[in-house]
């Protein structure tokens, strides 16, 4: 057994995962089970969202859980062995009104995983994706007329 570690990691901030991704493996050697379990929301009409806050959003929500992924994925490919788990959102599968950057970040999150899926069998690593359906979350109230600030972590 080994005693627990805690790494923090802004899964937004695609520029710091690798690092965190070598930290991990340079402590325990490899990763048995990844769980991509982070997530980042907002609420409000296409037009009054930004795109930079659309960016925001598709970097937390799927270029965060790809990178990861990714950076673990070798020493899995090589181990011959692993699992690697999505927890996505209904909202992968169906979009609702005033979620479109998170709806989409969803659908390409679950697309990428799909195909991921397909291409590790040969090397026996299980690759999931779980879409439960809406959960109550930590939720910053914005000022009024500021949607940038009506971000859901």
């Amino acid at each position: 057994t080994y005693a627990p570690k805690l790494i923090l990691l802004d899964i937004s901030d695609i520029n710091c995962i690798q690092d965190v991704a070598k930290e991990i493996l340079n402590c325990y050697g490899c990763v048995d089970i990844l769980i991509n379990n982070a997530s980042m929301k907002v609420k409000g009409a296409v037009q009054s969202i930004s795109l930079e806050l659309d960016k925001k959003i598709m970097d937390a929500n799927y270029f965060g859980p790809i990178t990861l992924t990714k950076a673990i994925l070798p020493n899995m490919i090589s181990r011959r062995t692993g699992q690697i788990v999505l927890i996505n959102s209904i909202q992968g599968k169906i979009g609702i009104p005033f979620r479109a950057a998170y709806a989409a970040s969803k659908h390409a999150a679950a697309g990428f995983f799909d195909c991921l899926r397909a291409e590790m069998e040969e090397f026996g690593i299980s690759v999931s994706t779980v879409n439960p359906t809406f959960i109550c979350s930590y939720h910053r109230q914005p000022a009024p007329g500021n949607w940038e600030a009506s971000i859901w972590k």
